[in-house]
């Protein structure tokens, strides 16, 4: 009912990875962003093969208590399951209540973010009704990670124990009702769109590098033959049309507070075209609001 898409900041860190040269903190942070959301894929392909009466919802940022929380996908039946999914790599062990990568760096405690989340859902739920048990889980996707000194009475579903899990949860009996979707539909109304703690990497226009990129292989060495371009680093071929609006998108996500003009759509894309051709465009999917000479254009409401 929700489904996932990438996160606001990785789809800034991976705008600017292309128009200029990250930092090593920005780098780190978009390949931490990177592999978070390749893990969540991972589960979202175990859950697709589930059977099709799950109400699943996912990327949920919700608030409780006047304390913001997140929540990788949260899967609705007769018990609801909530999920944490960790794509974590290599070897980590735990001593006491910490634990650790392998080389001794202390990690954020995952179990202790797992309850913590399940209990300001819970206490959420209640305040609007909805009496109702959940599960909680932490699902470590990747095959090459490993836990030692774990407790067996942690509520972890380790990678090879997930066969098993999902084959167990499709053979459960699905009966969701109408109070099964007014939950949903409560959580989807919640949720808000971009988390108050949502940190975005620095960044002015005047750093980054102007132009078209390729849709494939996001080269600039864009050659323009006809209504189409054509990428010299890989071969893909894209119609102008389609190539500027994705910049144009690319334009509004990192700077929504310009305005989308014709002559700052040309000084974006490096005046790939023509101000006709960028007006005529533009007029496809978004509308001119005139103003003398401050005109500019606004997405065109579905």
């Amino acid at each position: 009912m929700k489904p996932r898409v990438e996160s606001l900041p990785l789809k800034v860190s991976r705008i600017l990875n292309r128009r200029k040269v990250l930092s090593a903190e920005e780098a780190a942070r978009l390949m931490r962003d990177e592999k978070g959301y390749e893990g969540e894929l991972l589960f979202d392909d175990r859950v697709e093969k589930l059977s099709k009466e799950w109400l699943v919802l996912n990327d949920l940022q919700l608030e409780s208590n006047n304390t913001n929380f997140q929540i990788d996908s949260f899967l609705i039946t007769q018990k609801p399951m909530l999920f944490e999914i960790k794509n974590h790599e290599g070897d980590y062990y735990i001593e006491g209540d910490k634990w650790y990568y392998i080389n001794g760096d202390v990690v954020p405690n995952p179990v202790n973010q797992l309850e913590r989340t399940e209990s300001l859902l819970q206490r959420l739920l209640q305040d609007h009704g909805f009496n109702i048990p959940i599960e909680a889980y932490i699902i470590f996707v990747n095959p090459n990670f490993h836990l030692y000194n774990a407790p067996r009475n942690l509520p972890i579903k380790y990678p090879a124990q997930l066969n098993r899990f999902f084959n167990k949860l499709d053979k459960n009996p699905i009966k969701v009702n109408e109070y099964h979707m007014r939950l949903a539909k409560k959580l989807i109304y919640l949720h808000k769109n971009v988390s108050p703690r949502t940190i975005l990497p620095k960044y002015s226009y005047n750093d980054l590098r102007k132009g078209i990129t390729c849709t494939h292989c996001h080269s600039f060495n864009l050659e323009s033959k006809k209504m189409a371009l054509f990428c010299k680093n890989c071969g893909t071929i894209e119609n102008i049309s389609s190539a500027i609006l994705r910049s144009v998108d690319e334009y509004t996500l990192l700077f929504p507070e310009r305005k989308i003009t014709i002559s700052n759509i040309l000084d974006w894309c490096n005046g790939i075209r023509t101000r006709n051709t960028i007006r005529n465009i533009l007029l496809k999917q978004y509308t001119l609001k005139y103003n003398g000479k401050a005109s500019y254009y606004e997405k065109t409401s579905k």
